[in-house]
């Protein structure tokens, strides 16, 4: 080869090798940016940080999210809302005011909790018996969408600076309509879900209406596009059965990795316990149904329960696989542990359910996080997987678990054809109630409805009733870092989610804690 030649494949190289470099910094600076949105950090609904937890050393700090907690029968029966981080280390806190209603929205930095912002809100909680979550969204443009009264939401735009750049509220059925009779809407049309946004800026939350308004409202499911167009569906018009009454509470909708299919789960409950009903898939522009299936209890055939005191919500796996969490029926089939039911993107096609599901969200990882892991999924399934002690057979013997997203085996407890165990961790800290009444393994509870996933360091954050933080190294099984926030107390479910700076975020006895280096 020539010298002129030698010369033209070099800067031909060269114009190739910046193109990848290109390439691979454009990569890794979406990834950098990529915010944890609202509750299970994205649409998908995975838990899976793009960020590397710090270790777990100390407190930074922490702050109240609610300012009136009501402990009952020494039980915090409340669901709180996910905070939210953005991508510039401003996190977004949902926040409580009063003994059993009202709520605002505070900004805080990261690194040392200082206030930016504060914004109330005139949402009002649903007929209820454990309190639903008030549960915003942020969008990857940063705009933070919040539930108001009515069925409304308001947005506001520039959330790490101290003052918003533009602000409204969008009602989903028509500002007229709501004015002409606000107090009829206040009234009867709630919020019932979190919001989840897409990847595009596409927003999606359940209502509950529970009263006459001047339009004839029933509950449903709306979508509003980020330049305020709206579409919604009833459910009964969703799900093609007359008797559906609402979403269920706390269900916040997933998105398919592709975003064209929306999942949320209706009923027909009241808000005040049990129901059933039905899993859809519709058409995440149009709302139109794609398909609605009937949930059932895997051992019995029976309908499964889906609980308004829980949070279940759908969990997309990278194949398109959809989970989703319910109550065995009949109860305690299954030791109050409910059934993770499995299906294929279309929802057609049920697949081999989980055996644990009440009031959870499970969470995904790379199968490469589990180097003890042999089979063939790519990725696998993080869950609680509590034992509840005095339930039927139930020993107390509380754990997490990670679960072979394709694999069977039989459920020791039911029979069941079930996902196989990986790998599992049991909680530390005795349950000195149970040990005293017979249950001489019982431990503290995992009070978790999503946990963090961290890849990059191969570990699970967790939160217990115990008060403690937990750190999961899926590399060696084993508890690896644990740091005391509260005495412990039992309470409902709660997320645990990694900022882009590594600080790790828990709530704790109604106090939101920054946790890290």
């Amino acid at each position: 080869m020539n010298s002129k030649s030698s010369r033209i494949l070099l800067k031909r190289l060269r114009g190739l090798l910046s193109v990848v470099l290109f390439c691979v910094c454009l990569q890794n600076c979406t990834v950098a940016q990529t915010p944890w949105l609202g509750y299970g950090a994205n649409a998908q609904h995975t838990a899976r940080s793009r960020y590397a937890a710090q270790h777990l050393t100390r407190i930074k700090w922490h702050t109240p999210v609610d300012i009136a907690p009501q402990v009952q029968f020494g039980d915090l029966l409340i669901h709180y809302g996910s905070p939210m981080v953005t991508s510039h280390n401003t996190i977004i806190i949902p926040v409580k005011t009063g003994q059993y209603d009202g709520f605002k929205i505070e900004a805080r930095k990261t690194t040392d909790g200082s206030l930016l912002w504060t914004q109330s809100t005139s949402y009002s909680v649903p007929q209820h018996n454990w309190t639903p979550s008030f549960s915003p969204t942020i969008t990857l443009k940063n705009r933070l969408y919040y539930p108001e009264s009515a069925g409304r939401v308001s947005y506001r735009d520039n959330l790490d600076a101290a003052a918003p750049l533009h602000s409204g509220t969008i009602t989903f059925y028509g500002d007229a309509e709501y004015a002409a009779n606000p107090a009829a809407y206040d009234t009867n049309v709630k919020i019932n879900t979190p919001i989840t946004c897409d990847a595009l800026g596409n927003i999606y939350y359940g209502f509950f209406v529970t009263g006459s308004t001047p339009i004839g409202l029933t509950s449903g499911i709306v979508r509003i596009d980020p330049n305020g167009v709206k579409t919604w569906v009833t459910v009964t018009g969703a799900s093609g059965d007359s008797s559906m009454t609402k979403v269920v509470h706390n269900c916040a909708p997933a998105l398919s990795v592709s975003g064209g299919t929306l999942y949320i789960t209706v009923s027909n409950g009241s808000g005040y316990g049990y129901g059933t009903g039905y899993l859809l898939a519709l058409n995440s522009i149009t709302l139109k149904t794609k398909n609605a299936v009937r949930l059932k209890d895997p051992k019995s055939g029976w309908d499964a329960d889906l609980y308004d005191d829980g949070t279940a919500s759908p969990t997309v796996g990278t194949d398109g696989d959809v989970y989703i969490g319910v109550l065995e029926n009949p109860f305690p089939e299954n030791n109050d542990r409910g059934w993770l039911l499995h299906f294929d993107i279309t929802l057609f096609v049920q697949k081999t359910p989980g055996g644990v599901g009440w009031d959870d969200t499970c969470a995904i990882l790379p199968a490469t996080m589990v180097p003890s892991y042999h089979g063939t999924s790519k990725y696998l399934i993080m869950t609680k997987y509590n034992n509840y002690a005095s339930v039927g057979t139930g020993d107390g013997i509380n754990r997490i678990a990670i679960l072979d997203s394709k694999g069977m085996s039989i459920d020791p407890i039911t029979g069941v054809n079930i996902l196989p165990e990986v790998i599992s961790v049991t909680g530390p800290t005795p349950d000195i109630n149970y040990r005293n009444n017979g249950f001489p393994n019982a431990v503290r509870e995992w009070c978790i409805n999503s946990a963090a996933i961290d890849p990059i360091t191969k570990s699970v954050i967790a939160n217990c009733e115990d008060g403690v933080l937990y750190r999961w190294s899926t590399l060696t099984n084993t508890i690896s870092e644990s740091i005391r926030l509260t005495p412990g107390l039992g309470e409902a479910y709660t997320p645990t989610l990694i900022a882009p700076d590594g600080t790790v975020f828990a709530i704790n006895d109604a106090t939101l804690f920054a946790v890290g280096q």
